[in-house]
């Protein structure tokens, strides 16, 4: 049977823009949290880094019901969303780029934060004792020297957004043309015994995946042959 391409596209195209917005939105948040806890130690530490990788271990259908009680029409963030923007945040694709974003976050955070505690404080320390202020010293030392690391968050942060099915099927439900990403489409797809649909999209999502976890690899292994000798 051949397939249908608008039928096809469709989820994909709505996949790659939560997985592209969710992606950057945890990468931000992920950095800024690992910055936060790596910078200095302060009580609480330990109890705030449980709270970031809880995601990491819950059941994605657990995240998915915490997240509709924050944001369904009985909350006061649903019902201010709501007023704001006109319509629900539930069964919306910003309700996927919401869940796809929390399930992405430990992974960019920890990414993230090992990047941050590869860096020798003595390159930072050099830098402030020759007049760089704090803001100079995180763009000029610490990003750059940290860039592989936080380059590998980013992939794996768009590549956990890109999968994401769980959380997402709670929140933004499975609605064709609206919510539904490849995921949650090759889910209805074998629950209707459509396989030559499902294989489509499973091969379109793992070879991109594939593709990202290369690039990234690339840039954090070069092949010898690119190294300087």
């Amino acid at each position: 049977m051949p397939v249908n391409m608008e039928m096809f596209l469709s989820p994909v195209w709505l996949s790659l823009k939560i997985a592209l917005l969710s992606g950057m939105l945890a990468f931000v948040f992920g950095v800024l949290a690992a910055r936060l806890v790596h910078k200095r130690p302060f009580r609480g530490r330990t109890l705030l880094e449980t709270v970031f990788m809880l995601p990491l271990v819950l059941p994605p259908t657990v995240i998915g019901f915490l997240l509709l009680l924050a944001f369904g029409r009985r909350s006061w963030i649903g019902r201010l969303a709501e007023w704001l923007w006109d319509q629900p945040v539930v069964f919306s694709w910003g309700a996927g780029v919401i869940a796809a974003t929390v399930v992405a976050f430990p992974l960019v955070y920890q990414s993230a934060k090992t990047g941050f505690q590869t860096i020798d404080p003595d390159l930072e320390g050099a830098a402030r004792s020759m007049g760089a202020g704090e803001r100079q010293v995180l763009f000029h030392v610490t990003l750059p020297l940290a860039g592989p690391a936080l380059a590998t968050a980013f992939v794996l942060g768009f590549a956990r957004a890109l999968g994401e099915f769980g959380a997402t099927i709670m929140i933004a439900g499975n609605i064709p043309g609206r919510t539904q990403t490849v995921p949650t489409a090759i889910y209805t797809a074998v629950d209707s015994g459509d396989y030559a649909l499902a294989w489509c999209w499973t091969g379109a999502i793992v070879a991109f995946s594939f593709l990202l976890l290369l690039a990234g690899n690339f840039r954090k292994n070069p092949p010898a042959g690119n190294s300087a000798p």
